[in-house]
């Protein structure tokens, strides 16, 4: 029975994952416990957290695997930087002093931070190192329901794979195909991200939640997706991709693009991120979006044909792009896709500890018990309510407690029914970027203002993101056209157009405030410019304590759905602890505060 922790650290979203006998125990990301949002240190808190979890020491664990190779890395950067000489001389003299005292030292500098821990033994401990595309392919496969699929990971980059087509079957993992830096699509989508003046490696989904804005019918869309796809990426048949240098700077230079070309080349300047967003942006990112859906089916339709398997497990930081994934279900190239909830680098540490686990030790893979086996993603901490008990009498704070009994979910319900936001804590937190009911925000998504409520004065973030639903699992079908179940809240569906409202006739000319406020359905809150809406369906199996919730809401209003947005602000990670969740609870205009079975009004002046 081999114990294996899994690390990613020293880019972004740092985490740790232990597996046990081959079946996963905890995972968490490091953000949670040092409030850093996508930090790149070291994941000391989060190792902690997953041995305490086992109850187990650091000299138990049979080996620590990290998610990348530093020397193929390492290989990568100086080979660019003599392909692109003498450019890149700024970027090549700061990033070289870095690698070559930290990270081409991997090892020593994991063995210092290891030390760090109670009984670390450098000479006992066993370090291995996997290829960042296998740690990807690994945590999408392994815990996925199949014994065998073809696995699509995408992302930015590696060492030197940016995209990886391979099979899985039972515990092997062939690799089959790969494309190469500096062609990625991952990179193509973070270079627009800059572009269009949000943060790389955080923002790029506001891309996707902006190019509903777009006008597909325009002249500036037309031009734009010309543009990218006649002078930025060459599409292949084969589904790789070509990216023309001559645009960017990421390879060498100490920015994503050439902003000077892609000005000229679009004739929109670079947007800073205090900029105002205007009709030519949204096209923009719709532009991107839609090259972006035509690779990924691409990539997938020749996974398909490489492997004749019939099912597909994605990863990657690109398998975070719902509406990708949504149109690869749409081609009916597979039969069932298996996307992992914590699709970027964070579920890099637990490809890396499951890859160890299954190919290194031979470690069969477990039983399948539920739907698959990522245990709904609950891998994080959780607090007693004795815990929360204490809290809240430490601080003074005004509660009523109940039992997990049908008089405490009704109590909660009508607070959401009443238009009141309300911050629901319960126990395990989600491994990956998704709160899936546990540590939420919910609202009712039937009163207009919702949307604009949540972002405003809750989230505080751009007014144009929108939020996901929560839905009872058997009444999904009845609002939207799911293809398949969405536990993870991975995959887009159209709401019904029965519960569509007709868009008055000018809408195309409005400006973006006008097009957000415009009527489109019943459910408002949740139902994107495209009536499209991100949606988690939920069983009494997955979540007892949120099925039970929407089902109470179900009975009051109705409808057994909510908004489910993830309990934190912009530019902080999702609350870990009841402290984390009180003291967001007290700095936004939420209403009510859930921690376990213990109900926390805000106090009225």
């Amino acid at each position: 029975m081999k114990k294996v922790l899994g690390i990613s650290a020293f880019y972004h979203d740092s985490a740790a994952a232990l597996v046990v006998n081959g079946e996963i125990i905890a995972a968490a990301q490091e953000e949670r416990f040092t409030r850093k949002k996508h930090t790149p240190e070291f994941p000391l808190k989060a190792i902690e957290f997953c041995l305490r979890e086992a109850n187990i020491s650091i000299e138990e664990v049979d080996a620590i695997v990290f998610y990348d190779k530093p020397l193929l890395k390492f290989e990568r950067l100086l080979e660019t930087y003599l392909a692109f000489a003498p450019k890149g001389v700024l970027s090549f003299v700061k990033a070289i002093p870095i690698w070559l005292k930290e990270k081409l030292f991997l090892k020593k500098l994991l063995h210092d931070n290891l030390k760090k821990l109670e009984g670390y033994d450098k000479k006992k401990a066993k370090l291995l190192f996997t290829e960042h595309h296998l740690a990807h392919g690994a945590s999408a496969f392994y815990p996925s329901p199949f014994s065998k699929a073809a696995i699509l990971t995408i992302d930015g980059v590696g060492e030197w794979s940016t995209a990886s087509i391979a099979i899985g079957k039972d515990k092997e993992i062939k690799v089959l195909k790969e494309m190469h830096f500096p062609h990625s699509l991952g990179l193509l989508y973070s270079a627009f991200t800059y572009y269009l003046g949000f943060k790389v490696n955080s923002g790029e989904y506001k891309i996707m939640g902006l190019a509903p804005y777009g006008d597909s019918n325009s002249a500036d869309f037309k031009m734009y997706k010309l543009s990218i796809t006649s002078k930025l990426i060459t599409i292949n048949k084969d589904g790789s991709i070509w990216l023309n240098q001559d645009y960017f700077s990421y390879a060498t230079g100490l920015r994503m693009v050439k902003e000077k070309k892609w000005e000229e080349l679009f004739g929109l300047a670079y947007r800073k991120d205090e900029d105002q967003l205007i009709q030519q942006h949204c096209d923009l990112a719709l532009a991107l979006q839609k090259v972006t859906e035509e690779v990924v089916v691409k990539m997938a339709q020749v996974a398909k044909r490489l492997t004749s398997a019939d099912y597909l497990c994605l990863a990657g930081g690109v398998a975070l792009n719902c509406v990708a994934n949504r149109k690869i279900q749409e081609a009916n190239i597979f039969k069932e896709i298996f996307i992992q909830p914590a699709a970027g680098d964070a579920g890099g540490a637990l490809g890396a500890a499951l890859a160890a686990s299954h190919i290194y030790f031979e470690e069969s893979i477990p039983m399948l018990t539920g739907k698959d086996r990522m245990k709904n993603a609950y891998l994080g901490e959780s607090f007693s309510s004795e815990y929360i008990l204490k809290f809240l009498k430490k601080k003074d704070i005004p509660f009523t407690k109940h039992s997990y009994d049908s008089d405490f979910y009704a109590a909660v319900a009508k607070h959401l029914k009443d238009g009141k936001v309300v911050g629901w804590f319960q126990d395990k937190a989600e491994f990956g970027p998704r709160a899936l009911g546990n540590r939420s925000i919910l609202g009712s998504p039937s009163f207009p203002d919702m949307q604009s409520r949540l972002n405003m004065k809750i989230k505080f973030r751009e007014s144009f993101r929108p939020f996901a639903p929560a839905v009872l699992k058997e009444d999904a079908q009845l609002y939207f056209d799911l293809i398949d179940n969405s536990y993870y809240m991975l995959v887009t569906a159209p709401l019904k157009k029965e519960l569509c409202q007709e868009l008055p006739s000018n809408y195309e000319q409005l400006i973006m405030k006008d097009k957000l406020a415009a009527k489109r359905s019943k459910f408002q809150a949740i139902t994107h410019l495209d009536y499209s809406a991100r949606v988690q369906t939920v069983d009494e199996e997955s979540n007892e304590k949120f099925y039970n919730l929407l089902q109470k809401m179900k009975g009051l209003t109705g409808d057994g759905m909510l908004v489910n947005t993830s309990f934190n602000i912009k530019d902080e990670a999702i609350v870990n602890s009841p402290e984390h969740a009180y003291r967001c609870f007290q700095k936004t205009g939420m209403d009510v505060l859930v921690l376990g079975n213990f109900i926390i009004q805000k106090e009225k002046n």
